[in-house]
């Protein structure tokens, strides 16, 4: 998924088609693992297990930037620190954390811009890779595990193939093998993504793009995915390999201007056909490492045929079955969508997310999963975080929701999430006719930090606000909006907020005071 500009997508029609695939269970029934297990992960049929054999299921999100001109993670220029960003994926259920990256960013001097130093100090300075690791140990601590998805081969955008003129295959399998050592002996970082969505280029028969089993190891991802697999798990055997697949088998478009639909391909989303996948799969040379990591994606992305289907929805799952869930239906390997997203403006995508994360399974036994984005500012899909970096879209978390499971902090299961709550105590500080001056202190009773924190109450008709201090204060009709000023926006458990003020009109108490949306007793 690019951030910077619109997925050029295939428009090949899908026929509706029937897969036979035969389901098979994976041996004996595993016990289910809290949140992401413990220790190094690995497959075992179509499921992913910890080190003590347990099935896991990694339900994750996707937070880039990192392989954009920033080099790090988008949303640190905002004034949610990193670690409360963090903090809410964890406390929503989100267990992994994709991470986008491209190798600019690896590169020696490569600088970090974008960051709110006075949000985070700790930052300042810092490479892009020390910000990264940062955030390893910090997701680490939140029980999360994070898959690092090598996106680009530049900032400058995606490509076909998974090199360049200016970075060949023996930097990007050399920068993987960097890394992998980087983290060696850390199982928060589970594994690797090798390239992020290979496609077709070129009009067939003069095609130039990723094919699947055509056998040219300049353009076959499949082997490419197999050299690069093995250079890794040559320095890390305990990392899991995620492959993705490609939009046309050939790596070329259909001449859709020869009459002549017999020649046309089918295809699918970049990165989501893995319809080859079963007659050549990739061969790794360490056992029950590999995952294939297909991308899906709804009309605010592009409007593919199967979505105008008479019978949509109910025409999806052959669709998805035909192009991936086969090799999880069949018992081949494990399946983690890695990228799947929509604005959700339309009523066809919302009924499209129901109908995938249906697909993929309820509980600790389904496909696992990192939605695109955590970020609010990718174009074509928003994000779960709005635009102000801290509050969430509840309408995209509600669908999300039944299928996350929550990760569990290393310190120990954390049954419920942190309590919100909050007291107010008012003093009338002065009065006179037609005015009064007052102040409102607003505590943090809650188990967790209210970061930007925002105060509202009520006021009779008739009562307007004069002037406020200690915060930004607001008043619009009755209602009158208190927003935590630049200098200090977090309310952390515990602390209060004094917000004082002058109002014209009776002297008059604040009513329904809340903190953060939440009622104050």
């Amino acid at each position: 998924m690019s951030p910077s500009r619109p997925r050029s997508l295939l428009a090949a029609a899908v026929a509706a088609l029937t897969v036979a695939a035969t389901i098979v269970v994976a041996g004996p029934s595993a016990a289910a693992a809290a949140g992401t297990g413990t220790g190094y992960l690995r497959t075992s049929g179509n499921k992913i297990v910890d080190s003590t054999g347990a099935t896991v299921r990694l339900t994750g999100i996707n937070w880039f930037g990192m392989e954009t001109d920033n080099k790090t993670f988008h949303g640190l220029w905002s004034s949610n620190p990193w670690r409360s960003q963090i903090d809410t994926m964890a406390r929503l259920g989100y267990n992994t954390l994709r991470v986008p990256f491209s190798d600019d960013a690896l590169k020696a001097g490569a600088t970090a811009t974008g960051i709110n130093d006075y949000i985070n100090p700790d930052l300042v300075g810092l490479s892009p890779l020390q910000i990264l690791d940062k955030v390893v140990d910090y997701t680490g601590t939140k029980g999360m595990r994070i898959i690092l998805d090598r996106h680009r081969p530049t900032a400058a955008g995606q490509t076909a193939l998974w090199y360049t003129a200016g970075v060949p295959e023996s930097t990007w399998i050399a920068n993987w093998q960097a890394l992998a050592r980087r983290y060696a002996g850390n199982p928060t970082v589970i594994g690797a993504d090798l390239h992020n969505e290979p496609h077709a280029e070129g009009t067939n028969p003069a095609a130039t793009g990723s094919c699947w089993g055509c056998g040219d190891p300049a353009r076959d991802w499949r082997l490419a995915a197999e050299r690069a697999g093995n250079a890794i798990l040559a320095v890390q055997p305990n990392w899991l390999i995620f492959v993705e697949g490609v939009s046309c088998p050939s790596g070329g478009l259909s001449n859709i201007w020869d009459n002549d639909p017999s020649n046309d391909e089918d295809c699918g989303w970049w990165g989501g056909n893995l319809s080859k996948a079963g007659q050549f799969p990739v061969r790794l040379d360490v056992a029950n490492r590999l995952v294939y990591s297909p991308h899906e994606y709804a009309t605010s992305v592009y409007h593919q045929s199967w979505f105008d289907d008479p019978s949509y929805p109910a025409n999806m799952p052959a669709i998805w079955d035909k192009y991936w869930g086969y090799l999880y239906k069949q018992n081949i390997a494990p399946i983690m969508i890695g990228e799947f997203g929509s604005t959700l403006q339309s009523d066809v995508d919302k009924v499209w997310l129901r109908e995938l994360l249906a697909y993929t399974g309820t509980g600790v036994t389904g496909m696992s999963f990192t939605y695109w984005s955590w970020n609010p500012n990718s174009g074509d899909t928003g994000g779960i975080a709005n635009d102000d970096w801290t509050t969430v879209n509840t309408t995209k978390q509600a669908i999300i929701q039944p299928y996350l499971i929550a990760p569990v902090p290393t310190g120990g299961p954390t049954t419920t999430p942190p309590t919100e709550g909050c007291t107010v105590t008012y003093r009338q500080d002065n009065a006179w006719q037609g005015g009064f001056q007052g102040s409102l202190t607003v505590k943090n009773t809650g188990g967790a930090a209210v970061n930007p924190w925002t105060v509202t109450w009520t006021w009779p008709s008739g009562v307007t606000l004069g002037s406020g201090w200690n915060a930004t204060v607001t008043q619009s009709g009755t209602g009158v909006t208190a927003t935590a000023p630049g200098s200090s926006p977090s309310l952390s458990a515990g602390a209060s907020v004094t917000i004082g003020f002058v109002a014209n009109g009776p002297a008059s108490a604040p009513a329904t005071v809340k903190l953060g949306g939440v009622a104050c007793s």
